[in-house]
């Protein structure tokens, strides 16, 4: 609960969905359990214009949950409002620039929380710094 846009049920959300964090070997595994990780259609002269999306495979209520978990922190918390600042600078005018940050925030809010509990730490706000 120490990170920010955390609150009680996102909490118990992660903790539930993960569970053992040491039963995952990467960021990515964490990042398909919730279906934020990236896949494009691909399939024959289209393969290399193909643009990346979120798969949406993973538990839907978990991704939608971390979205406003995303959107809570990122109008909120001064740490993590820089680093959205950081990833929109350029891109302001581009069309749903917005939404597809916040759901990048949100796959790295994930991966915090599964860092943290695999290495039982609390929540430092320097890994939005770097």
């Amino acid at each position: 609960m120490s990170i920010p846009g955390f609150g009680p049920i996102i909490s118990a959300m992660v903790l539930a969905a993960i569970g053992d964090p040491s039963r995952f070997g990467n960021q990515k595994q964490v990042l398909r359990l919730a279906g934020l990780d990236l896949s494009a259609s691909r399939s024959g002269t289209t393969s290399a214009s193909a643009t990346p999306v979120i798969s949406k495979q993973g538990k839907a209520a978990m991704r939608y949950a971390l979205v406003q978990a995303a959107q809570v922190a990122s109008s909120l918390n001064p740490t993590v409002r820089t680093y959205f600042s950081r990833l929109l600078k350029g891109r302001e005018l581009e069309r749903g620039i917005k939404m597809k940050m916040k759901i990048k925030l949100a796959a790295k809010m994930l991966v915090v929380a599964w860092t943290l509990m695999k290495r039982k730490e609390k929540f430092n706000p320097s890994c939005f710094l770097g």
